[in-house]
C-alpha cells in the first residue's frame, strides 16, 4: 500500500478491498432532521439509525466484516461446553498475543468490570494514561480512584507530535510514592486513547512504563481495543519499528503487559472480546467469575458465530494492508478540514477525525456542552451522526458540581471498511459551511440527566431557538437540496 503512487495527483487513500453486499442509506430531509434532533433530547445515541445518513457515531460493532468472516460464522459449533470454537479462538489468540491465558467476554467494559472487581479496592488507585468513559466508572463504583497521568502535549489539541497518547513515567513514580506501592491497584495504558482523539503510544514509552511496573511488581494492563491503529502508528512513525511486521509489533508490545483485554466490536470487526493474562493465579481468579457474569469459560457470553468471526477478524488484523485504511481516511478527512481552517486534533490519530469544539464554537461555555451541541448542529445540517467527547461525557461531582473536560471534542468515528471517499468529502463540505456559519450554533442544558454514564441517554434542549435559526440559513444557502 505504502509504495502506491499517483501519477498527476497527491497521495490519495487507495481501499485494498472491494464492495460486495451493500446497505441502502436514507437522508432526511431538513425539516426531518431537525424533528428527529428534538425527540432525541440532542443527544446522538438517541436518534434512530433510519434517521441517520452517515453513521460517524463509533466504530464499536459498526465495522465491516471480511468475506472470510462471514464464511466461518457458518462453521461454528454451538456446543454450550468445550466448543470447537472456542478451541480455534484461542489457539489464535495464544499464537497472535502469546500470553499462555484466555478468557472470553461479550465485550470489553465486561472485561473492566471484572477488573475492577477483582483487582481495585475503596482506597486504591489506577493510574492511566488517559480515562475512558465505562473504565472510569467501574473503577469508582468499586470505591477505587484514578490518576490521568498523560504527558502534558497529550492535551495539546494541535500538535505534530507522533505519540500523544503517552504515560509521563515521572508522575507515575511520583504516583507511587504518593499512594503507595500496596494501594496501586494496578497500572493501565490504554493503546489509542480514545478520548482525545485516538493518539497512540509509542513502545519506546510502553517500554519505559513496564520497567517501572516491573520494578515495583505492579500489574500492567493494556487495554488493546484501538490497537489495529496503534500498531500502524508504530510502523509508521517509530523508526526503529519500521521494519518489523505488524506480527512482530504485536507480539512485543503484549509482552511488556501483564494482562491486556480488548473489545472485538473494535479489534477484530465482530461483537464480543476478551481478555489474555500471564500469570496463572491471576487467572484463576478472572476464570471462576466468568460463569457468574459472562457465560461458560468456552463463549464467555458471545454467540459462537461472532467468536468465528472474531478469530478470522484478528488475523486479518496482522495485515497491514487492512489496518492502515482506517488511519489513512482520518488523515485525508483531518488534512482537509485542516487546509480549509477548521480546527481539528492533530495530527490525525486513529478511531475517527476529532472536531475541537473549544476552537469551533468558542463563544459556548463548557457548561452547556459545546461538543454536544456541535454534534446537535452537524445532524442538523448534514444527517450526519458524530459523538460528543467532552464535558457531557463527563459526570457531575457528588455536590452537582459540574466536571469540565480537558478537551471538547465532537468525534466522526470512520468504522473500518465502511465508507467511500465521496461520503467523507460530503462531510467535508457540510463541516466547512457549518463552520462559516459557526456563530449561529448554541449551547444545550439537561432536562433529563441520569447520574452515571449521562452522555448515553441523557436528553437536552438548546438554550435558544439556535437550531430554527440555523436551519433557516441552511435553507437558505442550499434551498431545496438535502
Amino acid at each position: 500500500m505504502s509504495s502506491i503512487r499517483y501519477y498527476k495527483r497527491d497521495s490519495l487513500p487507495l481501499e485494498m478491498h472491494k464492495v460486495r453486499i451493500v446497505q441502502k442509506l436514507n437522508l432526511p430531509t431538513l425539516e426531518e432532521r431537525l424533528a428527529n434532533v428534538s425527540e432525541a433530547g440532542n443527544n446522538t445515541f438517541l436518534l434512530n439509525n433510519r434517521d441517520v445518513f452517515l453513521d460517524m457515531l463509533t466504530d464499536s460493532g459498526v465495522n465491516a466484516m471480511s468475506d472470510r468472516q462471514e464464511a466461518a460464522m457458518c462453521t461454528a459449533d454451538d456446543s454450550y461446553a468445550g466448543s470447537e470454537t472456542f478451541v480455534r479462538h484461542e489457539k489464535k489468540l495464544k499464537e497472535i498475543f502469546g500470553m499462555p491465558y484466555v478468557l472470553p467476554f461479550h465485550q470489553g467494559r465486561a472485561c473492566e468490570n471484572l477488573l475492577a472487581q477483582i483487582l481495585v479496592r475503596p482506597g486504591t488507585v489506577v493510574p492511566m494514561n488517559y480515562h475512558f468513559t465505562t473504565t472510569k466508572a467501574h473503577i469508582m463504583v468499586q470505591g477505587g480512584a484514578l490518576e490521568e497521568i498523560i504527558m502534558d502535549k497529550g492535551l495539546e489539541v494541535t500538535s505534530s507530535d507522533p505519540f500523544k497518547g503517552d504515560m509521563d513515567p515521572d508522575k507515575l513514580k511520583d504516583v507511587i510514592k504518593r499512594w503507595g506501592v500496596d494501594n496501586v491497584a494496578f497500572v493501565r495504558m490504554e493503546a489509542g486513547t480514545n478520548l482525545i482523539g485516538g493518539q497512540p503510544i509509542s513502545m519506546a514509552n510502553l517500554k519505559e512504563i513496564s520497567g517501572i511496573c516491573k520494578d515495583k511488581g505492579l500489574t500492567l494492563v493494556m487495554d488493546i481495543s484501538l490497537l489495529a491503529d496503534n500498531l500502524h502508528f508504530i510502523k509508521t512513525r517509530e523508526d526503529a519499528y519500521k521494519d518489523k511486521s505488524i506480527r512482530e509489533i504485536t507480539k512485543e508490545m503484549v509482552n511488556l503487559c501483564d494482562i491486556v483485554y480488548y473489545s472485538a466490536r473494535k479489534l477484530g470487526c465482530a461483537r464480543g472480546g476478551g481478555m489474555c493474562l500471564k500469570d496463572s493465579a491471576t487467572y484463576e481468579k478472572f476464570k471462576e467469575l466468568i460463569p457468574l457474569y459472562e457465560g461458560f469459560l468456552t463463549y464467555g457470553g458471545m454467540s459462537v458465530r461472532e467468536i468465528e468471526a472474531i478469530t478470522v477478524g484478528l488475523e486479518e488484523t496482522m495485515d497491514e494492508n487492512m489496518i492502515n485504511q482506517g488511519p489513512q481516511f482520518i488523515e485525508y478527512m483531518v488534512n482537509e478540514l485542516d487546509k480549509r481552517g477548521i480546527p481539528v486534533v492533530t495530527p490525525a490519530g486513529g478511531l475517527g477525525c476529532h472536531i475541537d469544539a473549544m476552537r469551533f464554537v468558542d463563544h459556548i461555555p463548557q457548561t452547556e456542552y459545546p461538543a454536544g451541541a456541535l454534534a446537535s448542529a452537524l445532524y442538523i445540517i448534514s444527517g450526519i451522526r458524530g459523538m460528543e467527547r467532552g464535558t457531557m461525557s463527563e459526570q457531575r461531582e457528588e455536590d452537582g458540581t459540574e466536571t469540565l473536560a480537558n478537551i471538547e471534542l465532537l468525534r466522526l468515528a470512520l468504522p473500518r471498511r465502511v465508507f467511500t471517499l465521496s461520503q467523507i468529502e460530503y462531510a467535508i463540505d457540510r463541516i466547512n459551511w457549518l463552520y462559516d456559519n459557526r456563530h449561529l450554533v448554541g449551547g444545550l442544558k439537561f432536562t433529563e440527566e441520569p447520574r452515571i454514564l449521562r452522555f448515553f441517554f441523557g436528553k437536552l434542549k438548546p438554550v435558544s431557538d439556535w437550531q430554527e435559526r440555523l436551519a433557516a440559513k441552511f435553507k437558505e444557502d442550499f434551498g431545496d437540496s438535502l
